[in-house]
């Protein structure tokens, strides 16, 4: 499963999904979408509801299928994997944010953001512990590293949110919606946090946004219309 370092981090190529295939309910969800993003990039997926950014991000993060095209990520096409393949390929390669940040309240914050090894080995070692508490302080919650996860605000949570995504390293980060949830000033927080592992470790990430002003902060900006690229446009350097 070597990747090609002359690939895209993400390809899609003619790349459909439809829903209810056959029935009189079939949706096409994304029509022949050709999409290429290169490793260290910082782009928002943008459109208005309905228009098939969440599809995108489905397959983009391997919790759907295709019905039609190609999808190669690092180089590698993940759905030519057998499934237990496919799963670890996911954990090693996409970090996922949430605008529900999805945390277990009966357990701690380095204890969440250490569940991506627990699911991948099934124990913590040292370094990942390590990794994990560096993740908060850089986070800004060393200090509430062992706090449940009860006792943090909206915006802390979605701030150990991101650090789990964040401890096995991947090169792809997927955000959906991560701030729909948050006021202004945090909201810009968990974006300057964004912004500074894209540029700081190289993670190339991708937020799904309804935000104009989080769009219009990102390097990039693709439109999705009716399940179609639309206009996919860069901010001047």
């Amino acid at each position: 499963m070597a990747s090609d370092a002359n690939q895209p981090l993400v390809t899609l190529e003619g790349v459909r999904k439809r829903y209810g295939a056959g029935t009189p309910r079939e949706v096409e969800a994304l029509r022949a979408v050709d999409l290429r993003v290169g490793a260290g990039e910082f782009a928002a997926i943008i459109g208005p509801s309905g228009s098939g950014k969440s599809t995108l991000l489905n397959l983009l993060g391997l919790l759907d299928r295709p019905t039609d095209g190609v999808l190669r990520l690092n180089g590698v096409d993940p759905n030519a994997l057998r499934e237990r393949e496919r799963t670890k390929f996911r954990g090693r390669t996409i970090g996922f944010v949430f605008q529900f940040h999805h945390l277990l309240p009966a357990f701690t914050a380095v204890e969440n953001v250490l569940m991506p090894s627990w699911i991948e080995r099934g124990r913590v070692d040292d370094a990942r512990t390590e990794r994990a508490l560096s993740l908060l302080e850089r986070v800004g919650l060393g200090g509430k590293a062992r706090q449940p996860a009860t006792d943090l605000s909206g915006g802390e949570q979605q701030r150990v949110a991101i650090a789990r995504a964040l401890l096995l390293q991947p090169p792809l980060l997927l955000a959906d919606e991560p701030t729909g949830n948050l006021d202004t000033q945090s909201a810009d927080r968990i974006f300057a946090l964004f912004r500074s592992f894209n540029r700081e470790l190289g993670t190339t990430v991708l937020v799904v946004t309804h935000d104009p002003r989080l769009a219009a902060r990102c390097d990039r900006v693709i439109e999705l219309v009716d399940g179609r690229i639309v206009d996919d446009r860069r901010r001047p350097a």
